[in-house]
């Protein structure tokens, strides 16, 4: 797979000492928040998702067990008796019979159909182990962001809070103007629907809070009536650098690009197993035992049996069964592949999309923040001018929405921010690298496959 030698969004505008990515993979201690780390330890224990992913693991574990087995020859015991009235010569016979023996067979792998059965196993194993940290890494990353937008939900209720007791002050002000005859029953009105209107996005506020608190509570395992998270408007939240590395490391640090290379690996192997249909098969055999009309010559060599075989067998027609399944194997194989380069662009792709976001929004935040200066400015230049009776009051709601508009935009877009990082951080891998999955060994004569499974 070819890929780039940068990013096209890497540039002089990144820090040059970035935050540190834990590489034990909890990478959301950067962030530096407690209750962040608490709900996910908790999602890590008790989602479905992930229990999921690893009950597929532990069955693709199993599975590449199951293959392995193939290599060791099958033994088995087996014991009879039997009563049974006969005629020989004439006259007839009632006995009784009974027998145990020992039968042991094994088919050499000729062909390599074992090896690469096993082989194909391991590497649906190790994609197995890559999956479940794709599926931690993705719960993860989930909670992390509905927490930093619960979290800033509660900063805009925080300044709704203020907003509504600035307003309140506002119509009380209107109100004395009113009543000492140098202001309109307008200006009133104007301010009572300021207010109101206020109150009503404060309360819708209250909406989107509770809706991500829910998905919160499903995402650690929880029923929502069953949880809750106190609110923090003093929250303060710190916005890391993330080191991104090269192209060519996230092949390495993504565990979907891995599941995705190791699916391919195993589709390959299984090129190997339906070719080796065309070849034939050898089986050894054994068997030996005791038998006889009663327990006692059991032991007496007249009672004793035994045999030794050896069979080969060779399919010589059939209907072209084995050259599709061979196309088959390869159509697969194919498959495989286009999913593996589609996900290492589409890697390439949340990379490239999360560091230009936050290029765009740490530009945007310089803006807003003089933004947000200046509308406070205005807004109290207005309310001093209206006091004077320079300015009607429509002045002052136009400056007062103006400065309520900017200061949520700034809350809003450090949640963007915020969830830009943390989508860097799971584009990257989130600390996660293949090299930390230990190898599967594989009990054959050719080389293991690359890639690594992750121990129970």
């Amino acid at each position: 797979m070819a890929v780039p030698s940068a990013y096209a969004e890497a540039g002089p505008w990144k820090d040059a000492t970035p935050g540190h990515v834990d590489p034990d993979g909890r990478w959301w201690t950067v962030y530096g928040d407690p209750v962040l780390d608490g709900l996910i330890a908790q999602a890590n224990d008790a989602n479905q998702n992930i229990a999921l992913a690893a009950a597929q693991y532990r069955q693709a574990r199993a599975a590449a067990d199951v293959a392995r087995s193939a290599f060791w020859p099958t033994a088995g015991i087996s014991a009879g008796a039997g009563r049974a009235r006969g005629i020989s010569n004439g006259v007839s016979k009632l006995g009784n019979s009974h027998s145990i023996g020992l039968d042991a067979s094994w088919e050499p792998d000729l062909w390599g159909a074992v090896r690469r059965s096993v082989e194909a196993g391991d590497a649906s194993a190790q994609a197995g182990a890559a999956q479940l940290a794709a599926a931690r890494l993705s719960i993860q990353a989930t909670v992390a962001q509905d927490y930093m937008q619960l979290r800033v939900t509660d900063r805009e209720k925080a300044l709704y809070a203020r907003t509504l007791q600035a307003y309140e002050r506002a119509l009380q002000l209107t109100r004395s103007q009113h009543d000492a005859g140098v202001a309109l029953r307008s200006d009133v009105a104007l301010a009572e629907a300021q207010l109101n209107t206020a109150r009503a996005d404060a309360i819708d506020l209250e909406q989107q809070r509770r809706q991500l608190q829910h998905a919160i509570a499903i995402l650690t395992g929880r029923a929502p009536a069953d949880f809750t998270l106190a609110e923090d408007p003093a929250w303060h939240p710190a916005l890391p650098q993330v080191p991104v590395g090269l192209p060519s490391e996230l092949l390495e640090r993504r565990p979907d690009i891995a599941t995705a290379e190791r699916q391919a690996a195993a589709a390959n192997a299984n090129i190997g197993v339906a070719r080796a249909a065309y070849f034939p098969s050898l089986v050894l055999s054994a068997s030996g035992g005791y038998g006889g009309s009663g327990f006692g010559p059991w032991f007496n060599t007249p009672g004793r049996i035994w045999s030794l075989g050896a069979s080969l067998a060779e399919t010589l027609l059939d209907g072209g069964l084995r050259k599709a399944r061979d196309r088959e194997a390869v159509a697969a194989y194919d498959a495989t592949v286009a999913q593996y380069k589609q996900t290492v662009l589409g890697g390439f792709q949340e990379v490239e999309d999360n560091l230009s976001a936050l290029r765009v929004l740490a530009d945007e935040s310089v803006a807003q923040d003089q933004a947000v200066q200046a509308s406070r400015l205005a807004e109290q230049l207005a309310l001093t001018q209206y006091r004077a009776g320079t300015v009607t009051y429509l002045n002052v709601v136009t400056a007062q929405y103006l400065t309520l508009s900017n200061e949520r935009s700034a809350v809003q877009l450090l949640g963007r921010q915020l969830v830009a990082s943390v989508g860097l951080i799971k584009a990257t891998g989130g600390g996660w690298n293949a090299a930390q999955i230990n190898p599967t060994p594989v009990v054959s004569a050719t080389a293991a496959p690359a890639g690594q499974t992750q121990p129970d």
